[in-house]
């Protein structure tokens, strides 16, 4: 979804042709995967970082295109919104010193443009969802001035037959609205981490992925508040589900055929499996016809980026050369960059260790459960309770100490993350699980203290990330 298109308009024909170009690539992949003919190198990482853009209020400013071109950095580009930007690395080796590699150049990334914001008299703030946006800044008037954008909202309306957007969150406030638009989702910002690896480690990558998913998600919540409703740890999880939603209301919250969802299951012989899924269930959202080889994938790598699993495979070229990623999409954005490079080190290291267990990780937990420990870390947070692959049930605290974490450490030390580092980023989620401080638990005790200030909230959230300091440091 990273590509522009050339026209925000198309014909029957155009989604007649793109099926038929879908499909033709679709069995060229099988092919590929039968034949076992993907870069088989080393473990490769990546991340792409959303932020928003806030003027002195604190608001939304959307003023994303402006803000780019004075930045200049062809690694930051707008988002849905105008005031959405995205940070973007170099992919890197999964090895040796990445993790400081990840921070500094994520750090000099973000001094730049935080120096480019402060001359536009704005601010950039890394969080999940931005307490102090409101419903009427999540309108058209605010979506990005490319024509993929507005090809997906008018997309998306027209498959629901011009009905809105029902908004239905049950957290520990209730929250309900419509929306005629696809701009809730501009309000849920992520840090998507990515995993290339070889074809013969994708199936067990992507299911562990998959498994990760929930503690990753508990430790990492950031996401309280929306319009001023305190709602799930995770707020971003229900509300990027329910934002482009395109099937009747009647439909399962977790049923497989959702464009957000956490997936229909786990992959068996292949990752193929999912690229089928894509072809035989979902219609095209964006049929844009490309003067490319069918080799190319082209269309099919754009019909997979209008489907957002929360694991999700990718299909990426180096050297002409396909490889394979696995996206993991489930962390907010921030609180601070070395609490983002924590959840990636924690990520890397629990999926690489439940890829290496001689006993696959998905045949000891159903996906059922997997996708149920999902959604209660997301709506609680460190306070979930989630069972693991002996089927016990127990708090998720206890069990990122007492398991993951040690697995975690495994994962790297395999990987050949440099000791020193793996243990310093590590540390950062063990301190932040003893703690029981996640970005989610910080916003709702200052709230408890100071009031449901949503402005306040913003600004004392701002001053501590800017200092660095991982957020179980800070004080309330």
């Amino acid at each position: 979804m990273g590509q522009e298109i050339d026209d925000a308009r198309f014909s029957q024909q155009d989604f007649t042709t793109f099926q038929q170009r879908l499909a033709e690539e679709t069995a060229l992949l099988a092919e590929r995967f039968q034949q076992g003919r993907f870069d088989p190198g080393s473990p490769v990482a990546g991340f792409e970082l959303e932020t928003w853009l806030v003027d002195a209020q604190l608001r939304p400013a959307p003023v994303n295109a402006r803000f780019i071109e004075r930045l200049g950095d062809p690694l930051v580009s707008p988002e849905l919104a105008t005031f959405n930007v995205e940070f973007n690395i170099h992919p890197l080796p999964l090895g040796g010193h990445i993790l400081s590699q990840m921070a500094s150049g994520l750090q000099q990334a973000w001094q730049q443009a935080r120096q480019t914001a402060h001359e536009m008299q704005l601010e950039l703030a890394m969080i999940g969802i931005l307490p102090t946006v409101r419903d009427a800044d999540l309108s058209p008037a605010n979506l990005s001035a490319m024509n993929r954008y507005h090809a997906l909202n008018t997309e998306i309306l027209r498959l629901r037959g011009g009905r809105p957007l029902r908004l239905d969150i049950h957290g520990h406030d209730i929250l309900r609205a419509e929306h005629s638009d696809v701009m809730l989702e501009s309000a849920t910002t992520s840090f998507q981490i990515h995993l290339q690896v070889a074809p013969e480690l994708a199936v067990r990558a992507y299911n562990a992925s998959i498994i990760a998913s929930a503690p990753l998600v508990a430790v990492s919540a950031n996401s309280p508040y929306l319009f001023g409703h305190d709602l799930w740890a995770e707020t971003r999880i229900p509300l990027f589900e329910q934002s482009v939603e395109v099937g009747g209301y009647e439909e399962d919250a977790h049923g497989p055929m959702r464009r957000v969802s956490f997936g229909s299951g786990y992959a068996r012989a292949s990752l193929q499996e999912i690229f089928t899924e894509n072809l035989e269930h979902f219609p095209a959202l964006l049929p844009v016809l490309f003067d490319a080889p069918p080799e190319q994938l082209a269309h099919l790598c754009l019909h997979n980026g209008t489907l957002w699993r929360w694991s999700r495979p990718l299909i990426g070229f180096s050297d002409g050369q396909p490889h394979l990623r696995i996206e993991q999409r489930v962390v907010p954005a921030g609180p601070t960059i070395a609490d983002a490079v924590a959840n990636a080190a924690f990520f890397y290291g629990l999926c690489w260790a439940l890829c290496q267990q001689d006993e696959a990780a998905e045949t000891r937990l159903p996906f059922a459960i997997a996708r149920d420990n999902f959604y209660a870390a997301a709506r609680h947070g460190l306070d979930a309770q989630v069972t693991w692959l002996d089927g016990n049930k127990q708090p998720v605290q206890l069990l990122l100490l007492k398991t993951l974490l040690p697995l975690a450490t495994r994962g790297l030390e395999a990987l050949g993350i440099e000791h020193n580092e793996a243990k310093h980023y590590l540390g950062i989620i063990e301190s932040r699980v003893k703690n029981a401080c996640n970005g989610a638990a910080w916003q709702r005790a200052y709230v408890a203290r100071h009031g449901p200030d949503m402005q306040a909230l913003l600004a004392a959230y701002l001053e501590r990330q800017h200092s660095g300091v991982p957020v179980h440091e800070w004080d309330i």
